[in-house]
């Protein structure tokens, strides 16, 4: 009976420890979620997000990075989030909604320092950079057969914006006011990329800014529709605008990046990965250094024309908002920062 007893204290001394030892694997096996807001899911932002998702994830069960699996955040799990985009996405990380998002680079820091767009709404004081990503060309596209030859012909058409909350929509307007074209001059409406294809195919439609790394999926394939065109952004209003808003840089979308369009003069605007101040420091120091390993590398290169532009040698340019504490960690050891 004795050793009955014992033995069944015993088999209760291990199932508790056993229950101790599950609980202690699952602790440490917790997954952590982490929210990339991005844009529309015919621009580049999404897609560009999904890349990067994927390799700075790494959710319990993943194989080990030294035997082929993922060499992202342990216990991470990253999800791209399709959004308006830019101004929407600074908005979602300043409240706490999302932990990361995308935005070009202007509206960062007018968003920071509660400048331009942001006069009457105060800093953004939580914002905090990852890593200055790629080249965004402003796009306007047209129909080829509306007789719209440059931003001035605008007047009296109907034209796309992009989404409100985008800084698509901020950077059409400056462009517009840059080549004297008022508000009232022209019918607006506010579509993502892909609706603003559909109805340019329909007919409905006569042009729509778009600011992207080029190419643009719903561009590129409304390009293989039908005969559209892109204006340039040139002459002697684009040179005041570069003057008055030194984020924009002259660039040049080439031939054959759309079926039919010749090269065309444009401006471009850095797209960067911002991130919230409240983010641990260990956590975005990890995704950095994920971001920058050379298994991403070989992802971003294969997964999407614009991929091959993130680099770590560009990785700082632009930035004019502070970097997150733990982005800074990794850059002083690759011998990016002092």
């Amino acid at each position: 009976m004795f050793r009955k007893a014992v033995f069944g204290l015993r088999l209760s001394c291990l199932a508790v420890a056993l229950s101790l030892a599950g609980a202690e694997i699952a602790g440490a096996q917790e997954i952590r979620f982490f929210r990339i807001a991005t844009g529309g899911t015919s621009g580049t932002y999404f897609p560009i997000a999904t890349l990067i998702a994927s390799a700075i994830s790494s959710p319990p069960g993943s194989r080990a990075c030294e035997d082929g699996g993922s060499c992202g955040v342990p216990g991470l799990l990253a999800v791209a989030q399709s959004t308006q985009g830019s101004v929407e996405n600074v908005a979602l990380i300043q409240s706490g909604t999302v932990e990361s998002g995308f935005s070009q680079a202007d509206i960062a820091y007018w968003a920071y320092h509660g400048q331009g767009l942001y006069r009457d709404r105060g800093p953004s004081s939580r914002l905090r950079a990852i890593a200055n990503l790629y080249p965004e060309s402003v796009h306007v596209v047209v129909r080829r057969d509306g007789g719209i030859a440059r931003i001035q012909d605008l007047r009296g058409k109907r034209v796309s914006l992009g989404p409100e909350e985008s800084g698509t929509v901020v950077d059409a307007r400056i462009v517009l006011d840059a080549y004297g074209v008022g508000a009232w001059e022209y019918t607006a409406s506010y579509l993502q990329t892909g609706p603003a294809s559909d109805l340019m195919r329909k007919g409905q439609l006569d042009a729509f800014f778009v600011v992207g790394g080029h190419p643009i999926s719903a561009v590129a394939q409304l390009a293989d529709d039908m005969p559209i065109d892109l204006l340039s952004v040139d002459g002697p209003e684009a040179d005041r605008l570069l003057t008055d808003h030194p984020f924009f840089v002259p660039s040049t979308i080439p031939q054959g990046i759309y079926t039919g369009v010749p090269a065309r003069l444009t401006l471009t605007v850095g797209a960067q990965w911002l991130v919230s101040a409240d983010v641990e420091d260990d956590v975005i120091y990890g995704i950095t250094r994920a971001l920058w390993h050379r298994t991403t590398r070989r992802l971003l290169d294969g997964g999407h024309p614009d991929g091959r532009l993130i680099r770590l040698d560009t990785a700082l340019d632009g930035i004019a908002i502070p970097l997150h504490d733990g982005a800074a960690r990794y850059y002083r050891e690759a011998g990016l920062l002092k």
